[in-house]
């Protein structure tokens, strides 16, 4: 018996893995998480699996779905929205399913910021311009923000921020990150991305507030100077004249055939 964590990816049903999509097949028992992953990606499951919701249970709750399964020897597909590796809140799980001995593994999905991403044919890592991206958020009442975490600090380095769980403060967000900035900083905010409803706002740190309004939770914010530029150098790696292993140049070629 395993429990199979897959990532479930952002949104879109068909944005799954293969291995993710084949191990929900092969799997008698599905918990999801279901806020945020959509139930098309269920028709997966084989008939007759027990498909359970997690949304509304403790992590006790989920845990006792776990080791019910595990004493009938069924595998398990666990689902989470996204990626697992940043804020799926896996790690808990992982930590209690050693204690009891039960066999797992990860299987990474589709992160949102990705997404986010793709719905503006963006790549967020142009050269000359930024070539890091923190993703981070603010503090909420389920985590609070270690101390050297801040939004400032991350806005001083100048790289594309992709700021999770905080378009409920936009305000505060835009205050602590436009003196690195600069309100003219672009901006994109990215609203529950590759769903059907998704919906994308482009503006600056001046003038993204007004432009959104209030009332949308389930959202990312982009912001830096990678976001629709134009003037930008271009990358060496596919430079005419740049000598590399699958394409030597000169007479005397770093990497020779």
């Amino acid at each position: 018996m395993t429990v199979h964590f897959i990532g479930a990816g952002p949104g879109a049903a068909d944005l799954i893995t293969l291995r993710g999509r084949d191990l929900i097949a092969a799997c008698p028992v599905c918990l999801y998480a279901g806020s945020l992953v959509p139930e098309a990606l269920l028709a997966h499951c084989p008939p007759g699996a027990r498909i359970v919701n997690t949304a509304p249970l403790s992590l006790d709750q989920i845990i006792a779905e776990i080791v019910a399964a595990d004493a009938a020897g069924q595998d398990v597909a666990r689902l989470h929205s996204g990626d697992l590796s940043v804020w799926s809140a896996m790690g808990e799980q992982l930590r209690r399913l050693r204690v009891l001995g039960i066999p797992y593994d990860v299987t990474p999905g589709v992160p949102s910021f990705a997404a986010a991403a793709a719905v503006l044919g963006a790549e967020l890592t142009l050269p000359g311009v930024a070539q890091s991206v923190v993703l981070t958020r603010t503090s909420g009442r389920a985590s609070a923000m270690p101390e050297g975490e801040t939004l400032e600090n991350f806005a001083r380095t100048g790289a594309t921020l992709a700021i999770h769980l905080s378009v409920h403060v936009l305000a505060d967000v835009v205050a602590r990150l436009t003196p690195s900035y600069g309100a003219d900083c672009p901006v994109a905010v990215v609203f529950r991305a590759s769903w059907p409803d998704q919906k994308v706002v482009r503006a600056t740190l001046g003038t993204i507030e007004s432009a959104i309004g209030a009332g949308e939770r389930t959202a990312l914010i982009l912001v830096g100077r990678a976001l629709g530029a134009e003037e930008f150098d271009e990358s060496r790696l596919y430079a005419g004249d740049y000598d590399r292993r699958y394409r030597p140049v000169g007479t005397a070629p770093r990497f020779p055939e």
